[in-house]
């Protein structure tokens, strides 16, 4: 076996788009993964009972079909989505809710006379949603290509990130159902960052959608290691990496771990000034996460709710607030939010005929140990009553669980790092090229760098392009295209 020119380590989504990117131009490409299968935080599997397949980590992915990586790879031409008309849903008492439809002028008519607040809010972002995704999908330092739209942006995220947060709103439903968006960041809420992440999903719901992929998350990361060992890539699993020693002499080494494992695997070649910005990054708060095998559809009380990819669960605005502030001091909320998808509602390969997976996870302070399935059982019943009797099995995962499933997610920080508002900038420091260590060669490409969390390859690119550069001469981005083979029939 012939000694690569780049190395990768991990085989996430960020570390697969590295990989990707760097064998398209040419790069001969080995990729060590420390599990004994691909994906990271989007595998799919077997978790609850035998045919009932769970998506390990992340569910929906809005920006499947926003990411500039994912754009120029083709992703939706290589595997199938399904798009569900109501991208996200806060069911609130009484069987009300509100509803965040792919169509936004559905969402405002539903939204009564909050509608027009709703319109005002997120039509000038929904217009510009390819500018809102790319100014995202880099460092914020440097000049944004559309500086009107991040400056629309910006005040918005301010308003919403602030005490003036309900000043624009007169019922429940619309800022409640905002919320439920914004919290996905694990941040007290109002506050900036939280915000600002919040509103490009937002956005994304009423431009490209929140699709689920058909096979679970795992078909994205296949078809990313499909694409690397098509152009000449190895992938090795089972091949855990604790120092750079260990590594054959290669060009270039893209990490695709926590800052926190980039200094446990660089060691003391760190310069000592570097090291010490790496050792002030902040994690955040964590999750914990419960799968259902279920022997019917989830018996929400507002039947409209069954057409939702994803729901909000919490109650109101204040409501959520107040569980997300308790998950900040340290504490377990007893009304917890809870974050549900029912994927196998839009495709059936995840459940048998007749039967249902339910993904839910709930917010909890780092390190936590603690089993929230009973308090994400009761947070649904309030909202499906009977739920509890569809439940076949169950599995839990704790926040300490998390972190031993994947040693990115510190503390059980699903996130790589805390998304507060200066490591919106500095991550994991403060540089127009984050990706690139003082290391000769060593490039950092997960979520702990720009843009942060999600399912989209934006740090694998980034950083891949930065190593095609800096160390291989190559300035044009490769062409990502899928091959003819490589596309699948609708």
């Amino acid at each position: 076996m012939s000694e690569p020119e780049a190395i990768i380590v991990g085989a996430g989504p960020n570390g697969l788009a590295a990989a990707v990117t760097l064998a398209r131009a040419g790069v001969s490409v080995r990729v060590y993964e420390r599990a004994n299968t691909i994906g990271g935080g989007s595998r799919t599997s077997e978790v609850t009972l035998p045919g009932f397949r769970h998506d390990t980590c992340s569910a929906v992915h809005p920006m499947a079909l926003a990411s500039d990586f994912f754009t120029r790879f083709g992703l939706t031409d290589r595997i199938r989505f399904a798009l569900p008309e109501l991208s996200y849903a806060q069911p609130l008492d009484s069987g009300r809710a509100g509803l965040a439809w792919h169509s936004l002028d559905r969402t405002v008519d539903d939204l009564g006379r909050d509608g027009a607040a709703w319109r005002q809010l997120l039509e000038p972002l929904v217009s510009h949603a390819n500018s809102v995704a790319g100014f995202v999908g880099t460092s914020l330092l440097r000049i944004p290509e559309h500086p009107i739209t991040m400056v629309r942006f910006g005040l918005r995220a301010l308003e919403q990130g602030s005490g003036l947060w309900n000043t624009r709103w007169h019922d429940d439903a619309a800022p409640a159902l905002l919320t439920g968006v914004l919290a996905h960041a694990i941040r007290p809420l109002p506050s900036f960052a939280p915000t600002a992440a919040g509103l490009v999903l937002a956005t994304l719901a009423h431009a490209g959608g929140w699709p689920v992929p058909i096979g679970g998350s795992q078909s994205i990361v296949d078809a990313m290691a499909a694409d690397v060992t098509a152009h000449g890539g190895e992938i090795v699993t089972g091949a855990e990496v604790t120092h750079l020693r260990e590594l054959p002499p290669a060009r270039a080494v893209l990490l695709d771990t926590s800052a926190r494992g980039l200094q446990q695997i660089a060691g003391n070649r760190l310069p000592a000034g570097y090291a010490r910005r790496l050792g002030r990054f902040r994690y955040g708060n964590a999750v914990a996460k419960v799968d259902f095998a279920l022997s019917g559809p989830v018996p929400w009380t507002n039947e409209t709710l069954h057409e939702a990819g994803t729901l909000h669960l919490g109650g109101t605005r204040a409501e959520i607030a107040r569980a997300e502030q308790e998950v900040a001091r340290g504490q377990h909320p007893s009304n917890p939010y809870v974050l549900v998808s029912q994927p196998s509602t839009f495709d059936p390969t995840r459940a048998p005929e007749g039967k249902h997976t339910l993904w839910a996870y709930t917010h909890v302070p780092a390190g936590s140990t603690e089993d929230r399935t009973e308090a994400i059982i009761r947070q649904i019943e309030r909202f499906a009553p009977g739920f509890r009797d569809l439940i076949l099995a169950s599995t839990h995962r704790s926040a300490v669980e998390y972190e031993e499933y994947n040693p990115n997610y510190v503390g059980g920080d699903i996130s790589a790092g805390d998304v507060n508002t200066v490591q919106l900038v500095a991550r994991p420091t403060l540089s127009l090229n984050p990706w690139r260590t003082p290391l000769k060669g060593v490039y950092l490409c997960s979520s702990s760098t720009p843009p942060g969390p999600g399912v989209h390859g934006m740090p694998g690119w980034n950083a891949a392009l930065l190593a095609l550069r800096d160390e291989f001469g190559v300035t044009t981005p490769p062409s990502l295209s899928p091959l003819p083979e490589q596309i699948v029939e609708r």
